[in-house]
């Protein structure tokens, strides 16, 4: 089943943090005190009916954020009871206090409860309260101290907390790097506010840390340490870029599952049975859109009938809540796997909610955020593009180069990609300008560019500009007699063969989706899907191979990002997933030769090749 729907309501508000979950974050002070006060696993019992009657309303006022009635219902409560049931009341009463942000009462509150008669969690409770307002009096190894004990013995919930307090104590102590490092930890288990305010904190402490620290912290971690992503929106931020660790695959999915016994199946192959789309449909995006799912749905109707998932696609507006507002009814709906949102801003703002649904999210949003557990992202980025360029030059034995771009987003982020990977693979970068939208003329751009590089194997170029000015800057940079190997992103070519103005490009050696340039086994042969879908010619052909794509990608994401060994065989170039649900994109290569574009040798494989 196919139905295009419209859905153009905004969503209702964002959901609150569910104050019943075993660990709650306040927004001002941190973790908030895990095991509501409703849970009778933790309450010793009482004696009469009109006390449980009691405890409830108290439970009640707090649920509902009453905290100042809560507080004073709880002390009642304490007051009217004896022993451990009364240090327990007192203990919630503290607990109510330290949410409301009155830690000078919560310190007096705690001088009323015999330690001793505390049991289980509310013994622990009761030394994290002692341990937050040692750091709110400014002594961390106290702090410290209390945190180590109870984390011997800590549930996970209560564990939770134990992090949140660690990385305050730590930054109290002047580590910014290992409380950044604490809150990382800490963020996959959080969920709504908590994982938001946890997040806010995270980047405000890395913000502290000078970039070169930064550059030199980043190069020590594993590739699947939490903090990374975290260091690397924190350089985007300042205007800066990291060196990636491209992946390195050894094998392809689609082999054989041994342990399906006599029903043949591919290894890691787990379809979903219901799947929505999310696309921007209004006239804006609608070209973008197009291509995305005529690629998505030639995937889809290329499967066996019994095989396909329910296909359903929603639009999903100009705005981050029309996107969530078509994600919740698509979830309504039934779907089991949603793909999508398009647009930067949305995808950012659906990675806040609490996603009841997994999401393939078809960009990666503007904070560089990492994706809920359980989804993925996928994106055409500009960032792999130059730093795979990067890695292709050095490869080549180039180590001296000049970059080139255009005066556009896309180009200064791919730029900035290509430094900071040939940099540092030992390259030197000699000059680097932008072309003007307006300029014919680049002689100036090019000395000012190219004084320094010189001649030799030892010297290129990289460029990021579309197809027009590149054809103005190849022939400009040989009669300027630079002889020096030029390489470029994907924007330099229109997608479709123009010999007659492409014969200026020649010689430049380019990135892009391997799908333009020859077939690619499970996907339809270009040349014959071309001439039947328009949406699949032009720079278009780009946008419906990632529709293709995605769609390969639903059944294996799960183990794609449990298998860093592996790829799937894209279209756009060859697909892996890492811990944190980001989809890795290994390019493909091609050169323009009398005009055209051709594969060079290794491009439909998608790796680099050596200097011959």
């Amino acid at each position: 089943m196919i139905d295009t729907q419209r859905t153009s309501q905004p969503g209702p508000n964002r959901l609150r943090s569910n104050l019943r979950r075993l660990c709650v974050i306040a927004l001002a002070l941190g973790i908030a005190a895990c095991t509501p006060a409703g849970d009778s696993n933790v309450r010793p019992e009482v004696d009469t009916a009109a006390a449980h009657a009691d405890a409830a309303q108290a439970d009640q006022l707090f649920a509902q954020g009453r905290l100042d009635e809560a507080a004073a219902a709880y002390r009642q409560l304490a007051d009217s009871e004896r022993g451990a049931v009364a240090d327990h009341y007192r203990l919630r009463a503290a607990e109510t206090l330290r949410d409301n942000g009155k830690l000078d009462e919560v310190a007096s509150q705690l001088e009323d409860i015999r330690r001793r008669r505390l049991h289980g969690e509310d013994l622990a409770r009761f030394d994290l309260l002692e341990a937050e307002i040692a750091l709110h009096r400014h002594d961390p190894a106290r702090a410290d101290a209390l945190l180590d004990a109870i984390d011997r013995e800590a549930s996970p919930a209560m564990h939770m907390r134990v992090l949140e307090l660690r990385a305050r104590s730590q930054l109290a102590r002047g580590d910014a790097f290992t409380a950044a490092h604490t809150r990382a930890q800490l963020d996959r288990d959080l969920q709504g506010l908590d994982r938001e305010h946890n997040r806010k904190e995270l980047l405000t402490t890395l913000a502290t840390i000078d970039v070169q620290t930064l550059r030199d912290r980043f190069s020590t971690l594993a590739p699947d340490d939490p903090l990374r992503p975290w260091i690397e929106q924190a350089m985007r931020k300042q205007g800066q870029a990291l060196p990636r660790t491209l992946p390195q695959p050894s094998r392809q999915i689609g082999t054989v599952d041994a342990n399906a016994g006599g029903n043949l199946r591919a290894e890691g192959y787990h379809p979903p049975q219901r799947v929505a789309l999310l696309l921007p449909l209004s006239a804006q995006f609608a070209s973008v859109a197009q291509s995305i799912r005529d690629g998505f749905m030639t995937a889809w109707s290329a499967e066996a009938v019994e095989q396909r998932p329910q296909l359903r696609v929603y639009d999903s507006g100009k705005t981050p809540q029309e996107a969530i507002a078509a994600y919740r009814k698509a979830v309504a709906e039934g779907a089991d796997r949603v793909v999508g949102p398009l647009l930067r801003e949305a995808v950012g703002a659906l990675f806040h909610e609490v996603l009841e649904v997994p999401v393939l999210a078809l960009n990666h949003p503007d904070t560089g955020e990492v994706p809920p557990p359980g989804s993925s992202e996928y994106g055409l980025l500009p960032e792999t593009e130059g730093a795979q360029v990067a890695e292709r030059m050095l490869a080549r034995g180039i180590t001296r180069s000049a970059i080139i771009g255009a005066q556009a987003d896309w180009s200064e982020r791919a730029s900035r990609a290509f430094r900071a990977q040939f940099e540092a693979g030992g390259g030197a970068i000699v000059g680097q300008v932008q072309l003007g939208d307006k300029d014919i003329n680049y002689a100036k751009s090019i000395a000012q560019a190219t004084a320094s590089l010189g001649e030799g194997s030892e010297a290129g170029a990289f460029i990021s500009v579309r197809p027009q000015q590149g054809r103005l800057l190849v022939p400009q940079l040989r009669a300027a007699r630079i002889k020096a190997a030029l390489f470029a992103t994907s924007h330099i070519y229109a997608g479709d063969a123009n010999a007659m103005l492409d014969r200026d490009l020649d010689g430049v050696e380019f990135c892009d989706a391997p799908w333009l340039f020859g077939p690619i086994a499970g996907r339809p042969d270009r040349s014959l899907v071309g001439p039947q879908i328009d949406s699949a010619n032009g720079a278009g052909g780009r946008l419906f191979a990632f529709g293709m794509d995605a769609y390969a990608l639903l059944p294996y994401l799960d183990w794609l990002g449990s298998h860093p060994d592996a790829y799937l065989n894209g279209a756009t170039g060859q697909l892996t997933v890492d811990r944190f649900g980001r989809v890795h994109r290994l390019v493909g290569w091609a050169r323009f030769d009398n005009g055209l574009a051709v594969p060079v040798v290794g491009a439909l494989e998608a790796v680099p090749v050596p200097a011959q």
